[in-house]
């Protein structure tokens, strides 16, 4: 999948690799949010509170202003203090690298304790930070295009996903898994939309089981 895709798109890099307390800081205000519109809030974010411990002593409201136009940024402010707020009462210093020397389920199973750190959330905070850990991460577009190729089971969810491709691609370091994210989910806003799927020109439709019941 990996090789078709960046034969047709091209070499994809990840997003930005940051600190992983600021990587969870983007990937939650990202969820549901193109990334035009997240990278921008971002920005603001880390313009105003350059600090993570800063962010945690906002109010959910100063925070939501800032991240403007976000989706659900009420919620996530509001997720973005609590969260904050608790590791900082944790980790001296909002510094997560202890993550590292830790299994890949318990360093997720640690993250996902906090308000709004979903699987994707925890997923990127580890592999797409400076931490390079080696797990694979599913969002909406990722989740449905395993699903339609016959990946996973239909009844799968994201958490089967991101287990059954990290365990199938062991080939497949931390940067190989990213990339394999990246390109995946620009098949998924591309050809593999979630309402008007383009088969007839997806790269991958040779493979693909909701493909061939389409042509059948």
């Amino acid at each position: 999948m990996r090789r078709q895709l960046a034969a047709h798109f091209g070499r994809l890099v990840g997003p930005e690799r940051y600190p992983p307390i600021w990587r969870l800081v983007r990937s939650l205000i990202g969820c549901r949010t193109y990334d035009a519109v997240a990278d921008a809030a971002m920005a603001r974010v880390l313009g105003i509170w350059p600090h993570p411990g800063r962010l945690a002593a906002a109010s959910p409201a100063q925070v939501e202003r800032a991240l403007g136009d976000v989706t659900y940024a009420g919620d996530k402010a509001s997720h973005l203090v609590a969260t904050l707020g608790w590791i900082g009462r944790e980790c001296r210093g909002f510094d997560l690298s202890f993550l590292k020397d830790r299994p890949v389920q318990d360093a997720l199973a640690w993250l996902e304790r906090f308000p709004g750190v979903g699987q994707k959330v925890a997923a990127s905070t580890l592999n797409a930070s400076t931490l390079r850990m080696r797990v694979f991460i599913v969002d909406s577009h990722v989740h449905r295009i395993l699903k339609r190729f016959g990946f996973i089971g239909s009844r799968a969810d994201p958490r089967g996903g991101r287990d059954a491709v990290t365990a199938a691609a062991g080939a497949f370091d931390a940067d190989g898994l990213l990339e394999l994210f990246a390109l995946l989910k620009r098949l998924g806003q591309t050809f593999c939309r979630f309402d008007r799927p383009a088969c007839h020109a997806c790269p991958l439709a040779p493979r693909c089981k909701a493909a061939r019941r389409q042509a059948a």
